[in-house]
Parts: C-alpha cells; structure tokens; sequence
C-alpha cells in the first residue's frame, strides 16, 4: 500500500547477475565507495557472488547471506513501482536477515512480518520498496544497523505495520523518501520512528513522513546530508493519513517538538 504519490520508474534496471570481482573477506571487502558521499557510515560492499531468485525465500532464525548478491528472476524479475510485489526476502516474526546485497530487479525487497532486524544489508538499485514493515503488535519491533540503499523512485522503507522503527549507521543516496508511515492503508496504527547516524546523499525528496493522526513520532540525530546545498531534502514530513485509501494531506513539515523530533544541529550539510 502506498503512501503518497508515486514517482514514475524513469528507468530499468537491468539484471546484475554476474560475480563480481574480487573474493569474499569479511570487512576487506568493502571496498565500493558510494559515489560522492564523503564521511559515509561505510563503504559499499563487493559481493562475493550472485544468486537468482525465482521464488521468495522465507526466513525464521538467522539468515547470513555473507555477502552475496541476491536479486529477482522469473516471477521476481520485477523492477518497476507496481503494487503487490512478492519480495526476495520474507522474514518471520523474530527473524535476523544479515550480510546481504539485493541486486537488481529487486522486486518488493524485504517484507518483515512482525519484529525483525535487519543487519548490514544493501539495496543496489531498490525496486518497489526496499523493506516493508507489517507486524500487527504495538510491541513490534524493527531494527536496521548498518547497510545502505540506492536508486529508490520512491520509498526505501515503507512502515505499515504497528510498532516501532529504528534505523541507525545507515546511508541513502538518489532516492524519494526514507521511510515512509503508510498515509492510506486500510489498518492504521500508531508508528514510532527514530533515525540515527545515517548519511545521506541528494537528491531526495524527504528523510521520514509521519501521520500526526494516529500518533506516530519521528526521532532524528546526527543525520549528515551530502549535495543539498539548496537544502531541498525535507527531514520531516506531517500528514494526515486514512484508512479510506485517498491520498493523504501533508500538513506541515520541520521539527515542532511534539511528532518530528530533532533541532537544527541534529542536521548537518556538506
């Protein structure tokens, strides 16, 4: 379910499915450095390998993908912003995704169930959405650490579910919104998000969108903005949302200390 207008795809992305060079060692291998991100959280991993997926693959326990790229084939081959996507990745409720590359197509990405973590996974070029988040429960929640996601028409992570988001040690680079609270899904729930020593790199459009009507709050600290000198990237967005499935109203941006929480030096340009 989307939440906002949608960015036409512009583009198609082709099927990265060679090996790339270079073997698999550990943090050797971060070698890629995101272009013209200075200061990134890390640098962009080298796969140690590529793996199609025609079928989505369900995770309960830990999944270690060391590094290798996965990405969408057959069924999956998508690439484009069309609704109800499967995704590469489908996370039980509990479950830990780590060490991962999601190629291209990505198809829906990551779908969590419920409480899931989600550590050092990348987004080479995000398809529908980079993760959707779905658990039911107030007490849900979703942990990202690290990784980082690029080339989203839209959003990187789309919040639908009840609970609370924390992302930390992340980077975004060339993408619509960050996260977005769902503004239209028929089951609304109040949505706590808070973002955390991230990097990112223009263009974009905006870093968090929240529904002050059901609640949700966005927390952000040291986020480090790279090519906006124009400071065109909004860090926090407010809307109105509904269950009704109408496009949501934004009614304001900027912190008010009540549902976007940061001040001016928890943002910084360069």
């Amino acid at each position: 379910m989307t939440s906002a207008a949608q960015r036409p795809a512009g583009r198609r992305r082709a099927v990265l499915g060679g090996v790339a060079a270079g073997g698999l060692a550990g943090a050797a291998l971060l070698a890629t450095t995101l272009t013209g991100t200075a200061n990134a959280a890390a640098d962009w991993p080298t796969p140690g390998g590529s793996q199609a997926v025609s079928k989505t693959i369900e995770v309960s326990g830990t999944y270690d993908g060391g590094l290798k790229r996965f990405y969408g084939s057959g069924d999956l081959g998508g690439d484009g912003q069309e609704e109800g996507q499967d995704p590469i990745f489908k996370l039980k409720d509990g479950a830990v995704l780590k060490n991962v590359v999601i190629g291209s197509p990505a198809a829906d990405g990551v779908h969590c169930s419920g409480s899931c973590t989600l550590q050092n996974v990348w987004w080479e070029d995000v398809g529908e959405d980079a993760a959707t988040f779905k658990g039911t429960s107030s007490g849900a929640t979703y942990t990202v650490t690290g990784g980082g996601a690029r080339k989203a028409d839209d959003k990187v992570f789309q919040f639908n579910g009840a609970g609370k988001l924390s992302i930390s040690g992340f980077q975004v680079a060339d993408f619509g919104k960050l996260v977005r609270s769902c503004g239209n899904c028929s089951t609304q729930y109040k949505r706590t998000i808070s973002v955390n020593d991230v990097d990112v790199t223009a263009p974009g459009t905006s870093l968090v969108g929240i529904n002050t009507n059901y609640g949700d709050t966005a927390t952000l600290k040291s986020i480090r903005i790279h090519g906006d000198s124009g400071k065109k990237i909004k860090p926090c967005v407010r809307y109105t949302g509904n269950d009704s499935g109408d496009e949501p109203i934004e009614t304001g941006s900027g912190p008010d200390g009540t549902y976007c929480r940061y001040s001016a030096s928890d943002i910084s340009y360069n």
